[in-house]
Parts: structure tokens; C-alpha cells; sequence
């Protein structure tokens, strides 16, 4: 079957020049373009997708109107449903003209066919394993450098965003559509706090951008995951719930290091999302709206959301002011590997 999927270099020289993985992924986009009616059309609806903007202090969030994420939207993750539906990632299940790249041993990088950036890939792992991100965590960073800056990679926890809790995946989109992309450095400067600074690695914190999160900076892959592990050890005495704490991470590598966001949350969807009516807003926060845009498959959400309704939205998704402030305080001892 994994043969089936996997296109060749042959089959993507003539879409996209060079050798870079960046470069084939772009290839690839182009050569699903041609081949795929369902996926060139759902790029081409994206492109005409509405976009509105709210600014506040020192950031922007923006809202995407957007119909082809109902189903992600509206996913049932509960362990019966899970347990009644094929898995959409195995590779025994892709569609037939969906094809894909091969990365490292066991990762295969393919093109969302229901996008939200401009270019949009989910890249799952060959074999069928849980949604985690403990033992993976390393694989996200060689991604996000192999990915060289052209894409961020992003992970959803199994409680908190994946539409696939049983299947390990991450995914990856375009640098610069989020705005966490270009606002970061403004909204350390002005409200970050200083978790660690040292020669190798910087940890930074922040409760003032609505949602909380927790950065780590470095150029030494070691320093990142043990920054991280300190975190998720953190974390795992508060929230002991499996298989993992919920939470949103984001991971770039630019100017040779790393910038890891991690969004620690305390809810998977706000009270809204279940309201009967008129009072109900389809809004189910993952790592893209943590990074700033909202996804709203319905057009009377869209509508309907306001600087208000994303405060109440954050307010109640994120982790509380207790637990962030336990978090940080799990920095206190860090110290840089040798």
C-alpha cells in the first residue's frame, strides 16, 4: 500500500526545482494540484475565503471563514467514534490519487486536501500509533529543520484539536500566515517574562496574549528537548489525564535554531461549541487558532464572532493563571546541558 502513495523524484522534477525538502513538498503541492480534482478545488475555494481581523494591544487575531473544515470542526474524538471509523491516515485508507513523500523512516508528508493555509500538509506516521507527543518530540524539530524555515510545524494533542487522537501526525503550513509568525519578538519584548537565559538556550513565558504560552529558543537540538521534557514533566503532575496533557505546540527552525511555542490548555472546546441555537458557535480551537486564526466552517459564525467572543473563547480554553504560574516555576532549577 505505502507504495501505491509514495511519488517519485522522477514524477515531481518537472513541478518544482531543487533538492531541499522544502522544495519537494512544494513540488508535491503543484503535482496534487494537477491530479487531484478535490484538492485543487478546495485550494482554489481558499484562495476566494473571507478574512477578517481584530486587533488588540499588541497582537491581531484573525477569523477564516472557511466550509471545507466542518468535518475537522466537528470531528467526533470520543474513544467509541474512534473506534467505529476507518482511520483517515493509514495509508490503506488515502484516497486514491492522494501521494505522498516518504521523510526519514516512518513519516509520510502529505497534502491536506481541506486546507487552512495556503499550502497545508498533515504528516502522519506509516504505522498506526496513539497521537503523542513525549516520544516524538524529536521528529518535530528534525522536521521543522529539514523544513528550513519555509514551513512551521505544528502539533495538535489527542484532547485538544486532533480529528485523529489514534493516529501520530503533525502538521505543516506556510511561514508568516499565523500571526504569532511575525509578532512574536513584539509580544516577548513587551510582555514576556524571562524563564532562562543562557548560553545556549532562552525559555520565555507570557499570560497577556490572550492564550499563555511557554517558548523555548535554541540553536542545540539537546538544549530544546530538555527544556521541553521539563515542561511536559511539569505539566504531567498537574494534568495526569492519557495519554498526555492537552496542549497546542508550534515549531519553527530560522536563522539556524529553533523557536518552540507551546500552548498549555485547559479544555478542549468553550461552552459555545455545545450551546443550542443561536447561542451556538462553532469555534474548536487548535494549534492555528492558538496561533492566531480562527477557523469558522460556518458562515454564521463567522458573522457572529467578535473581539468579545474571543476573549470568552480564550478565557476558557487556556490554562488557568494557577497552573501557568506552577509551570513556570518548573524553570526555576533549568539549567543548559554541558
Amino acid at each position: 500500500m505505502l507504495d501505491r502513495v509514495v511519488v517519485s523524484g522522477s514524477e515531481l522534477s518537472g513541478f518544482f526545482p531543487g533538492n531541499r525538502l522544502s522544495d519537494k513538498m512544494n513540488a508535491l503541492y503543484f503535482h496534487q494540484q494537477e491530479s487531484w480534482t478535490l484538492c485543487r478545488d478546495n485550494y482554489s475555494d481558499l484562495e476566494k475565503s473571507e478574512v477578517k481581523s481584530f486587533s488588540f494591544d499588541q497582537f491581531e487575531v484573525k477569523v477564516q471563514f472557511n466550509p471545507a473544515r466542518i468535518k475537522s470542526t466537528t470531528a467526533k474524538v470520543d474513544k467509541e467514534s474512534i473506534r467505529n471509523r476507518k482511520c483517515f491516515l493509514c495509508t490503506a485508507n488515502l484516497p486514491q490519487e492522494q501521494r505522498g513523500l516518504i521523510y526519514g523512516n516512518d513519516y509520510l508528508i502529505l497534502v491536506n486536501p481541506y486546507p487552512i493555509f495556503p499550502r497545508h500538509y498533515t504528516i502522519p506516521k506509516t504505522g498506526h500509533i496513539v497521537q503523542t507527543i513525549s516520544a516524538n518530540f524529536g521528529d518535530m524539530l528534525d522536521l521543522a529543520k529539514s523544513a528550513g524555515g519555509e514551513f512551521v510545524l505544528i502539533y495538535n494533542g489527542p484532547r485538544c484539536g486532533a480529528s485523529a487522537p489514534d493516529h501520530m501526525h503533525f502538521q505543516a503550513g506556510n511561514s508568516g500566515f499565523m500571526p504569532i509568525d511575525e509578532e512574536f519578538e513584539d509580544v516577548i519584548n513587551m510582555s514576556g517574562e524571562v524563564l532562562f537565559a543562557g548560553k545556549k538556550t532562552n525559555i520565555y513565558a507570557t499570560d497577556q496574549y490572550l492564550r499563555k504560552f511557554i517558548a523555548i529558543e535554541s540553536a542545540d537540538k539537546n538544549c530544546v528537548k530538555r527544556a521541553f521534557q521539563v515542561f511536559y514533566n511539569g505539566f504531567v503532575r498537574l494534568d495526569k489525564t492519557s495519554p498526555e496533557p492537552m496542549m497546542n505546540i508550534y515549531a519553527v527552525y530560522k536563522n539556524d535554531r529553533w523557536r518552540v511555542i507551546i500552548f498549555p490548555r485547559g479544555k478542549h472546546r468553550p461552552d459555545f461549541y455545545f450551546a443550542e441555537g443561536e447561542k451556538q458557535i462553532l469555534l474548536s480551537p487548535a494549534s492555528v487558532d492558538l496561533g492566531g486564526v480562527l477557523i469558522t466552517p460556518r458562515e454564521e459564525d463567522f458573522r457572529k464572532v467578535d473581539s468579545d467572543i474571543i476573549r470568552d473563547l480564550f478565557r476558557q480554553v487556556t490554562m488557568s493563571k494557577e497552573y501557568f504560574e506552577y509551570l513556570r516555576r518548573s524553570f526555576l532549577k533549568f539549567e543548559d546541558p554541558e
